[in-house]
């Protein structure tokens, strides 16, 4: 492995913001100096990157995300090889994806499968959540082994009856079991029966494009589910991770719970803070394209999203990403919205949208490293070595040049998906340069790294709960 300096740049964590060398070594940060320090001038490096006028910050942490993932009777369009290809592209140096056990098969066989999936496959660095679709003594007995090795995070969904829906006992002994294995336990929280008969009665009634998506899974069935999550939690012991936060609504249930001092934590995603009802409405069907569970909401909802980012009552920003092909796959719900497939593709997009809200103002810079970054990192035990720059620690680091202007589109992104949920919007700030554990994938926008190059990383637990 060379030795690599980085110079010149301003390095941006969660914590500071400073001027600083870095020097890479054997895959690690060895060391960060003040530029032009005696320290930082002896430093014999085999290679010297410059970042002056740009940011050196840490690789982003995508904590949600779904790659060769079957649904709807298709699969993702992205599997491990693209997908953490483009990942790479927009400055992701580590992904969570989430392995799935099929009813009435064991948590094992649903880990292993997806291990072979991404086995030999990956730009970057992987880990993996576990999907329980069936909740019973044999697997609540399987969670505490894959605690023991590392798959410390298990999702339940309150929505997808009759596919990965559990009822409210089940969620609270997954919840028992979590709470005395040291696991963290991820909802998906939407009042799934109901909204069923809300899409039986709006197809009967022939409201069957893509927009009634949005409007059957309504934004209170979402804060209605994320109370029960929350209730079910205390009532368990057990700390809760509420994914893909939509709704103004369900914002507010988490705050007041974070405001008792519960464990409890949420996600948002790129698509709830840019996109709106408005996308879903686009007519000829393109609507299809925004089609996600939770579902986008009015533009209304941004402002309460982008607060609980700032007062912490949301700590992370995902993509869950999830993409569809709109030509093939997408397509398969005309004339019923029930059958698209739930998905988008963001991947690639995350880093530098989020960069667009420092610039909008929305957040600060610090944040921005600590939503994309740090928080997920602690959050789903990866750290210190994921999610910050700091001597011993893994050396993914982004070069950021916050400058550089571009123009998201299908046309110029890496993602295995033939449109841009973002087609057209100008953003400010580009990814330049890229180190995954101190090897090069991304070099001043050519990509030179090789699948396989990413590696299993085993994790701890939730160090909020330390």
């Amino acid at each position: 492995m060379t030795t690599t300096a980085i110079r010149g740049g301003l390095v941006i964590t969660a914590a500071e913001e400073t001027r600083a060398d870095v020097l890479v070594e054997d895959g690690k940060v060895a060391a960060l100096a003040a530029p032009g320090s005696a320290f930082a001038q002896r430093w014999q490096a085999d290679r010297t990157l410059d970042a002056t006028g740009k940011y050196v910050i840490p690789g982003g942490v995508d904590a949600h995300t779904h790659l060769d993932f079957p649904f709807g009777g298709t699969a993702s369009s992205d599997d491990f090889e693209t997908g953490t290809r483009a990942a790479a592209w927009g400055g992701t140096t580590t992904l969570v994806d989430f392995a799935v056990q099929s009813r009435g098969q064991a948590l094992r066989e649903g880990l292993d499968r997806w291990h072979a999936k991404a086995d030999g496959k990956c730009a970057i660095d992987y880990a993996f959540h576990m999907i329980l679709s069936d909740v019973n003594e044999a697997s609540l007995k399987e969670m505490d082994l894959l605690v023991g090795e590392g798959v410390t995070s298990f999702k339940l969904f309150m929505a997808y009856p009759g596919v990965f829906y559990s009822d409210d006992g089940q969620i609270l002994r997954a919840m028992q079991r979590a709470a005395g294995n040291g696991g963290l336990i991820m909802m998906h929280a939407e009042n799934g029966i109901a909204i069923d008969v809300l899409v039986e009665q709006a197809l009967a009634a022939g409201r069957t494009d893509p927009r009634h998506h949005g409007e059957v899974r309504k934004a209170l069935l979402e804060a209605e589910a994320t109370h029960r999550a929350i209730a079910l939690a205390q009532v368990a012991g057990s700390p809760l991770y509420v994914v893909h936060v939509s709704a103004e609504e369900a914002v507010a249930e988490l705050a007041r719970a974070r405001h008792k001092d519960l464990p409890v934590f949420g996600e948002t995603c790129p698509q709830y803070l840019f996109l709106s009802t408005d996308n879903l409405a686009e007519p000829d069907f393109e609507g299809a394209k925004y089609v996600c569970s939770t579902p986008l909401r009015p533009r209304e909802h941004q402002a309460a999203l982008w607060r609980g980012l700032r007062t912490d009552d949301l700590q992370v920003v995902s993509t869950d990403h999830c993409p569809f092909c709109f030509s093939g796959q997408k397509e398969l719900g005309r004339g019923d919205f029930s059958k698209i497939p739930n998905g988008l593709p963001g991947v690639e997009n995350r880093m530098d949208l989020l960069h667009q809200a420092v610039v909008d103002g929305h957040i600060s810079r610090r944040r921005w490293i600590e939503i994309a970054c740090a928080a997920p990192a602690r959050m789903f035990g990866l750290a210190p070595h994921k999610g910050t720059i700091v001597p011993g620690g893994d050396a993914d680091l982004v070069i950021y040049d916050p400058h550089a202007e571009q123009t998201l589109s299908a046309a110029t992104h890496h993602m295995n998906v033939d449109y841009s949920a973002y087609e057209g919007k100008r953003v400010t700030g580009r990814v330049e340069t890229v180190l995954s554990r101190g090897e090069v994938v991304i070099d001043r926008r050519k990509f030179t790294g090789r699948a396989g190059h990413g590696r299993y990383v085993p994790r701890t637990t939730c160090q909020y709960l330390t």
